[in-house]
């Protein structure tokens, strides 16, 4: 009887335990704005991206390549990697127009002090390319996204 109630707990729990995974951090205003981009307008460009399921494997494919790339992976040692997954997924899914709140920080806050350079910032691009390149984003789809994205490089490169 034991087993049962334990198994109930544990499966309840579970969602909450995934959250707990991220790491706290210093209080800051929620908003889309500090998504950096303004969404694309119409359901296109979502479609295009396979819709939010797309996007989640997109992201999770980048990020795993970004943490195995040696060019790069130094500057994710000692990071909140779920936390990078949610926030990039809200991110990408807010300017894909899928409908989804961003709720992380400004790009120039989230990468303060992390020392990167434009190498670094070229070597990530790359990565979401391959990324979406798997997931079989068209490539006008793909270079529609990277021209919104691209103004961020001033907020994340440090010189």
């Amino acid at each position: 009887m034991l087993k049962p109630i334990a198994l109930a707990v544990g499966l309840i729990l579970a969602p909450v335990a995934a959250f707990a995974e991220e790491q706290p951090v210093d209080p800051y205003v929620q908003s889309n704005a500090n998504a950096g981009a303004r969404p694309f307008e119409g359901e296109a460009m979502l479609k295009a991206f396979h819709g939010r399921e797309g996007i989640g494997r997109i992201v999770d494919r980048m990020v795993d390549l970004n943490l195995a790339d040696p060019r790069i992976s130094d500057i994710f040692k000692n990071q909140d990697i779920e936390r990078l997954r949610r926030t990039l997924k809200e991110q990408f899914c807010y300017i894909l127009n899928g409908g989804c709140a961003y709720t992380g920080r400004t790009m120039k806050a989230s990468h303060k002090d992390l020392g990167i350079q434009r190498t670094d910032f070229n070597a990530l691009v790359e990565n979401l390319q391959t990324a979406m390149d798997r997931e079989g984003v068209p490539f006008r789809a793909q270079n529609r996204l990277l021209a919104k994205l691209a103004p961020q490089e001033r907020d994340i490169v440090e010189r």
